[in-house]
């Protein structure tokens, strides 16, 4: 039986572009990854590692309007938005790169023998190496930022690991040319072109995460294949980490307070967020929780306003559009849910942006469950509270979430009143909490952290910023180990010039 087919479309006309490859068979995944593992060691020397990656975001750099006309034919997402998430993951590649010049991700802890110590204390040197070959499963609504040279990708080629990428339907001729890129920035520094493989096809993606020889797999997508992929990582004979971003709410709360002094400005602020692209980000507000009283009225006008001036758009491919469509006329067929901007079909290719509205009191019992799920497009829900008790009840059912939100007064800003009780009861839902701002637009730096309580993602890990390296590494120790037979990491002398923890104390 010939392998099936894999065609770049066109997600604004649904036509076929052309025909990029085929979907991979068992065997070819097989030899994917035993090439991947095989080519493990050549990733060793961090000198090369940190070459690597620079030399890769300089390629992306090259060939960039070929890149963003490519990735805005297969994804409709505009040249102005894709240039930005170009240069967004060239500077992950760089920012990596640092991170593994430096070499502190290593985490060096020596500790030298305290026979005084009770118990005593042996000879113990502790650092941490690369799992081996990871799996990364590109996303469809990010093709350069979390896809084949994405941060999953960046973060394991960092941390030592090969990377076997499955390429999303949405985007195979993007996915070709970037691993292109990146083979040929691996064959400038002597290293093989198998430390990025990539596969395509859904059968591909389940023989990877079954594969014996994979170490580890990175996911950005929905909670029904995050989820899929996560059980199967667990039921392997050797299950492994699977680090996935699933479904996000990412709710946000409007104090009395905060309505009242600046309701418009809170209003035309949500419009952005919850359109900007399409409604198509992982950390767009899908729950809006606002007062029920004439402030309130005001947070929801200055969004219908804002929303009826957004153009329709086209998703990224039909298949969710027909989702959000099915999903948006599911929940307005809810009880007591109302649409004052109905969001929905906008054309035969494209989507309106709308929001529906429901009473708080709604949302405490479980006859409402499917407006606490992610809907992928442009809508939100506006839950109206009547009083603290209720906005607590509301919370306490929340699932988790990548961020949570909340706009507060001037005057709840400097301290006073039950702000500092409101950001604790939000804190256990998600992985960021925004004040006074949006959760959309996810900066790329050390501090950031991009993950949260489940369906958000399946780890405690981040996907953003520098410690996402964590994912792809585990800890050794080496215990009374002779001198010559340490790896360099590890010598009292520190010959590669290592930040270290030496005896407690933090070395530099």
């Amino acid at each position: 039986m010939a392998a099936a087919p894999v065609w770049s479309v066109d997600p604004r006309t649904g036509k076929r572009r052309e025909q990029v490859a085929v979907e991979a068979t068992a065997e070819e995944v097989d030899a994917t990854v035993r090439a991947a593992h095989a080519a493990r060691g050549s990733l060793a020397d961090r000198t090369v590692r940190a070459a690597f990656l620079r030399t890769a975001a300089d390629g992306l750099e090259s060939v960039r309007d070929l890149l963003i006309e490519v990735a805005d034919a297969e994804s409709a997402l505009g040249p102005v938005r894709l240039t930005g998430e170009l240069a967004r993951t060239a500077y992950q590649l760089r920012a990596f790169a640092g991170i593994v010049a430096e070499g502190a991700f290593l985490d060096v802890v020596i500790d030298h023998p305290d026979p005084a110590a009770v118990p005593p204390v042996p000879d113990l040197r502790r650092m941490k190496i690369p799992l081996g070959v990871a799996a990364v499963y590109a996303a469809s609504n990010f093709p350069f930022a979390f896809s084949v040279a994405g941060g999953d990708t960046a973060s394991a080629l960092a941390a030592g690991c090969p990377v076997v990428v499955k390429a999303h339907p949405d985007h195979p001729a993007l996915s070709e040319l970037v691993a292109k890129v990146l083979r040929r920035a691996a064959a400038a520094h002597g290293l093989p072109e198998a430390v990025v493989g990539l596969v395509h096809g859904f059968d591909a993606g389940v023989e990877l995460i079954r594969h014996p020889l994979l170490a580890a797999a990175g996911f950005t997508g929905s909670v029904r294949g995050g989820r899929a992929l996560f059980d199967a990582a667990a039921a392997r004979p050797v299950p492994i980490p699977f680090h996935g971003e699933l479904g996000s709410l990412n709710p946000v709360v409007v104090t009395e307070a905060a309505a009242a002094e600046r309701g418009d400005e809170i209003g035309l602020g949500l419009a952005g967020s919850m359109t900007l692209g399409v409604g198509q980000f992982c950390v767009k507000p899908g729950l809006v929780l606002v007062p029920s009283d004439t402030s309130g009225d005001g947070v929801v006008k200055a969004l219908v306003d804002a929303v009826s001036d957004t153009d329709s758009g086209v998703m990224l491919d039909p298949r969710m559009r027909d989702a959000f469509v099915a999903g948006v006329a599911e929940r307005a067929a809810l009880p007591g849910v109302e649409s004052p901007l109905t969001p929905g079909a906008g054309g035969p290719h494209t989507v309106s942006a709308g929001f529906l509205t429901v009473p708080a009191t709604e949302l405490t019992g479980a006859s409402h469950d499917l407006l606490l799920e992610e809907c992928f497009g442009p809508v939100t829900v506006v839950a109206r509270y009547d009083d603290e008790d209720q906005l607590t009840s509301v919370l306490a059912r929340l699932p988790g979430s990548l961020t949570a939100t909340v706009h507060l007064s001037s005057a709840e800003a400097a301290g006073e009143g039950d702000a500092t009780e409101l950001l604790a009861r939000l804190i256990p839902l998600a992985g960021r909490l925004v004040v006074d701002g949006w959760p959309t637009g996810v900066a790329v730096a050390p501090a950031q952290h991009h993950g949260g309580p489940y369906p958000a993602t399946t780890s405690t890990s981040t996907s953003v910023g520098g410690t996402a390296i964590e994912r792809w590494l585990r800890p050794v120790a080496y215990q009374n180990t002779p001198a010559p037979l340490l790896p360099p990491e590890l010598r009292d002398d520190n010959p590669l010039g290592l930040p270290r923890r030496c005896d407690g104390v933090l070395e530099r």
